[in-house]
C-alpha cells in the first residue's frame, strides 16, 4: 500500500473529525486526496503532529467532538519520540494516531530510519498506547474504525511502501490561513449540539 492509498482510507473515515497531518509529502498527498477545513497541515513542523493532536485531544475532552486523528510518519515520529510517553502518561481519551511507516525519510532520497530495525508499535505499547496494526487498505480501515471507537491514546501502526505519489501539487497555502481555517472549523464543531456530530 502506498502512502496516498492509506491517506484515501484515512480521509474516508475522518471527514467529520479534526485531523493533524505531518509535513512534506503526507500533507501534500492528503490535500490532493481531500483538502478540507478539518485538516491541519503542519507544513514545516516535522515531529509535531502527535504533539499538536495531543493538545487538541485534551482541549476537546469535554466537548461533543469525538476524536482527533494525527497522521505521522516514522521519520517524523523519530524526530520527537517523547510524544509516545507523553501520550501514555496523559492518556488523552480522544487521541488516535495513524503511523505511516515506510522505514525511510521520504524527503531525503529515502534514507533509512531506525524503524527498519526498531518496531515503533512496540515502543508505543511500552509507553501505554493501545496499538493496532495494518499492512493493507482493508486492515487499515478495520483498525481505524476500531481505534475511533476505543478510548485513547490509540496508535494504528501502518506499514506502507516506499515512494511518494507522482504529480501531486505543492501545498503553497499560507500556514496562517491553514491554521485559521482549521480553528474556525473546530470552534464550530465544539459549539455544535452533540446530536449534530453523530
Amino acid at each position: 500500500m502506498l502512502r496516498i492509498e492509506a491517506l484515501r482510507v484515512i480521509a474516508d473515515c475522518t471527514a467529520e473529525l479534526p485531523v493533524v497531518v505531518t509535513c512534506a509529502a503526507s500533507s501534500r498527498e492528503l490535500a490532493a486526496v481531500a483538502d478540507r477545513p478539518n485538516h491541519l497541515y503542519l507544513l514545516d513542523s516535522m515531529g509535531l503532529a502527535i504533539s499538536a493532536a495531543t493538545g487538541i485531544a485534551l482541549g476537546i475532552a469535554e466537548t461533543p467532538v469525538p476524536k482527533v486523528v494525527a497522521i505521522e510518519g516514522d521519520g517524523s515520529l523519530l524526530m520527537n519520540p517523547n510524544v509516545l510517553p507523553t501520550g501514555g502518561f496523559l492518556r488523552p481519551a480522544k487521541l488516535v494516531t495513524v503511523l505511516l511507516d515506510n522505514a525511510v525519510y521520504g524527503a531525503t532520497a529515502n534514507l533509512p530510519t531506525y524503524a527498519d530495525t526498531i518496531d515503533l508499535g512496540l515502543v508505543a505499547e511500552a509507553t501505554g498506547w493501545t496499538v493496532h496494526r495494518a499492512a493493507d487498505a482493508l486492515e487499515l480501515r478495520a483498525a481505524l474504525v476500531t481505534a475511533l471507537d476505543s478510548p485513547g491514546p490509540v496508535l494504528v501502526h501502518t506499514h506502507i511502501e516506499v515512494g511518494n505519489a507522482t504529480n501531486v501539487p505543492k501545498l503553497l497555502e499560507d500556514p496562517v490561513i491553514i491554521g485559521r481555517r482549521f480553528q474556525d472549523w473546530l470552534r464550530a464543531r465544539i459549539a455544535a449540539p452533540a446530536e449534530v456530530l453523530l
